[in-house]
């Protein structure tokens, strides 16, 4: 389905909102001429809310109130740069002497709003409009490497909660004019912010205006992380494969942002969502170009190798000992008869309990407190590597290829096709017990075919390989070196396909000189 197509699709959807939106107007509230009027609505709006204060003035023999939420507003800010400027000032308009941003508005509903981002409110008696000043309390980790990311070269700064200093973080890395920066909101009850990335120069515009009619057309009270908005927005929901690439690192966003594609951001993630993407994204690290380049190529020909044996070395294995014994050499058919002499189960039943047992135990380290989730994984190594065997229960080669696969699965860089990769192996276990080679190969038949027909915001989620483009496999399986990356990935359908035109001309500037 083309992009052309997707927007058809759902234009009705998409009209009846904007219909609604237009029918109804935003709820406004204006100031009350006393204060105890005003004072009484913001109690009746956040009532049963120990948190709210509200503070009595008196300066220059006016009247005045001052709000704010106790667990949102940083009480030092409030005295240094708001109270004691005010209380201090004579003759002079209040706006002179506030050391802190400020917006006058005379809507108590935008005024609930700012008290929940950390604002604070100054009214005056009589007054038609108030101050809402930026009092909001700063509680940020520092910016560290991310634990599921990490790198034995190059950057090692990671994104936090603070949407401000994600964004911070982006733009110090790309110090360009040609950086776009959007802001929308989502949620119909409580709104999450939402900044929209790109540099103008490169990011098709199609695809932004595609991002933004699916963000207006979601209705949900609240989206309370990225894992609500990806599945909100993505082509298919139905698909174990992850189509929108999420990353904490910064170095990864700027590379990809370089390439023409879109960073999606949101308030209190420390992820960053990146469109589109193709499948092998998922398999390429900032490890990939910060070594020499056939080193980076053979790293990352093992992660591709990793994928083939995770998803159907469990399904070779029992597809051999149930049907097909006559493709092992004939100094392994003793060997393996032995181990599996004694088995009470079939190989399915083997390959189904170590399995789910290396799960369950992968889930138990993740869960625990780190201290105690070591302690899980040696107790599990021990009780499957030496008990269970000793017991009868499942044979040594049986855990062999779990172990293998456990770790070709865990080889991934990313946890979200990692998952993915783990979750097909099942399925290919039940084909393989019941049809041998003959499952297996359907079942990938499967697979591919529901790879080549997946998209990603409108690119086909397979490319470079289907549809196939020469010039650009020199970064998919392999990584060329980077003087011969002229052109960039034509899968982000980017403004400008040229990204260098000779990267090492003092090379060739040196041969005619000589």
């Amino acid at each position: 389905m083309k992009l052309t197509s997707l927007i058809f699709k759902r234009s009705k959807k998409r009209d009846f909102k904007q219909e609604s939106s237009n029918q109804e107007s935003q709820p406004v509230k204006k100031v009350s001429c006393t204060l105890e009027e005003n004072i009484t609505f913001m109690k009746q709006s956040f009532s049963e809310s120990g948190d709210l204060k509200i503070q009595k003035l008196n300066v220059r023999q006016k009247n005045g109130i001052l709000i704010f939420l106790d667990t949102m507003a940083d009480k030092e800010k409030i005295q240094k740069n708001i109270l004691k400027p005010v209380m201090e000032a004579e003759e002079v308009l209040f706006d002179d002497v506030l050391k802190s941003t400020f917006q006058k508005s005379d809507n108590l509903v935008k005024a609930q709003q700012e008290l929940l981002n950390g604002s604070c409110i100054l009214l005056f008696d009589g007054s038609r409009e108030f101050y809402m000043l930026d009092a909001a309390l700063a509680k940020d980790r520092s910016v560290k490497e991310p634990h599921n990311e990490q790198v034995i070269q190059g950057s090692h700064e990671g994104f936090v909660e603070n949407l401000m200093t994600n964004l911070h973080l982006v733009r110090k890395a790309l110090k360009t004019t040609n950086l776009g920066l959007e802001h929308l909101t989502v949620g119909d009850q409580i709104e999450s912010k939402v900044s929209l990335v790109y540099r103008k120069d490169l990011a098709n515009k199609e695809l932004i205006k595609e991002f933004k009619r699916r963000i207006d057309s979601i209705s949900i009270d609240y989206v309370p992380s990225f894992g609500y908005l990806q599945e909100l927005i993505e082509d298919s929901t139905w698909s174990p494969f992850p189509q929108i690439l999420y990353t904490e690192r910064v170095d990864r966003v700027v590379g990809h942002l370089n390439e023409g594609r879109v960073a999606v951001f949101i308030e209190g993630s420390p992820s960053c969502l990146l469109i589109p993407v193709t499948f092998f994204a998922f398999f390429h690290s900032p490890d990939d170009y910060n070594s020499r380049w056939m080193i980076g190529s053979f790293i990352r020909s093992l992660r591709f190798l990793s994928i083939v044996i995770a998803v159907n070395l469990p399904a070779f294995y029992i597809a051999v000992i149930g049907f097909h014994f006559e493709v092992l050499p004939d100094d392994l058919v003793l060997p393996v008869i032995s181990s599996i002499r004694n088995i009470p189960f079939p190989p399915l039943i083997e390959a189904l309990v170590m399995e789910l047992t290396i799960e369950l135990i992968r889930e138990a380290g993740v869960r625990l407190p780190s201290r105690i989730g070591q302690t899980i994984g040696i107790v599990g190594g021990l009780v499957i590597g030496d008990a269970v065997v000793r017991a009868g229960l499942i044979s040594n080669t049986m855990i062999v290829v779990v172990a293998i696969t456990a770790v070709a699965a865990y080889s991934i860089p990313t946890s979200a096709m990692s998952d993915a990769v783990r979750f097909l192996r099942f399925p290919l276990m039940l084909l393989s017990s019941t049809f041998g080679f003959v499952g297996i190969v359907f079942g990938t038949m499967i697979i591919l075919a529901h790879l080549c027909r997946l998209e990603s915001f409108g690119t086909p989620y397979f490319a470079p390989w289907a549809p196939f483009r020469l010039k650009d496999i020199k970064d998919t399986f392999i990584r060329l070196p980077v003087w011969k990356f002229n052109t960039r990935p034509l899968d982000s359908r980017p403004k400008a396909l040229d990204k260098q035109s000779m990267a090492r001309g003092w090379k060739f500037n040196g041969r005619r000189q000589k």
